[in-house]
């Protein structure tokens, strides 16, 4: 099986050659981001990497697209909608809030924190776990604080 970077990649190809302007700009976008991300990590290209840099992207876009409603801007909200609709394909899909949630009990029972002050070993110990390319770190933190006295 292809790995998503492969995948994105032969995707490029295919948008250029369908002569598919917005989605190869989204593409080709994302894969300078992932270079650039590899070449500043100093990691290899690989599905964590692109799934890190892809939320980024898409958390980038999504914030430009509220400033540009607010700004009357409905010709750029349209573009980066349809450039997080393309991004968006090759993300996995997020646990179930409920597998979240038992997750995040398992490792502050398995880390024995105690207090918000431990906050920090519990979301590190989150990103040593294998679900952890499926969480959005921002929502989790949130779960970790209230869980925490």
């Amino acid at each position: 099986m292809p790995s998503i970077y492969e995948t994105l990649r032969a995707d490029i190809v295919t948008a250029m050659k369908a002569r598919d302007a917005a989605t190869t700009t989204a593409l080709r976008t994302a894969d300078a981001a992932i270079k650039r991300a590899e070449m500043d990590t100093n990691k290899p290209i690989d599905d964590a990497l692109v799934i890190t840099t892809l939320r980024k992207a898409v958390k980038n876009l999504t914030d430009a697209k509220v400033e540009f409603e607010r700004g009357g801007r409905a010709d750029l909200v349209a573009a980066n909608e349809t450039e997080i609709r393309v991004l968006e394909k090759y993300l996995p899909k997020g646990l179930e809030p409920a597998k979240v949630e038992a997750l995040i009990t398992e490792v502050i029972a398995a880390t024995g924190a105690q207090s918000k002050k431990e906050m920090g070993r519990v979301i590190g110990a989150l990103k040593q776990r294998p679900e952890a390319p499926l969480l959005d770190f921002g929502a989790v933190s949130k779960l970790v604080q209230a869980k925490l006295p």
